[in-house]
């Protein structure tokens, strides 16, 4: 079975991106870094729950108001979603959009709600 268009455009961002994993975002937030934890799912979602300290832009509108949240190119920020997927693509954006610090969060939601 062919992969989908949008299982392939994942893939081609997370070449393209980097990536952390739930022990290395909780290490982070243990020693206190400084940086902006974004949730990139919907409203809907982000009802259901969110890892402490996230601040929510849904994808859909996330290049039009990251500026909200930073101007700086250089800020560290990590993004994530329901899985894993619209965070990578989302990340893949701000990279274009001249961001230098962006990470997607592997798993997103469910990896974090499984630990």
């Amino acid at each position: 079975m062919p992969m989908s268009e949008f299982n392939q455009l994942c893939n081609e961002a997370k070449r393209e991106i980097q990536e952390v994993d739930i022990q290395q975002l909780k290490a982070m937030q243990q020693r206190k870094e400084d940086f902006d934890l974004i949730d990139v799912r919907e409203t809907d979602e982000v009802q259901r729950g969110t890892i402490p300290g996230a601040k929510h832009i849904a994808r859909g509108v996330l290049e039009r108001d990251i500026d909200k949240i930073t101007t700086d190119k250089n800020r560290k920020m990590v993004l994530y979603c329901g899985g894993g997927n619209r965070s990578a693509l989302a990340a893949w954006m701000l990279k274009k959009m001249g961001f230098k610090n962006v990470y997607s969060l592997i798993g997103g939601w469910s990896a974090w709600k499984s630990q």
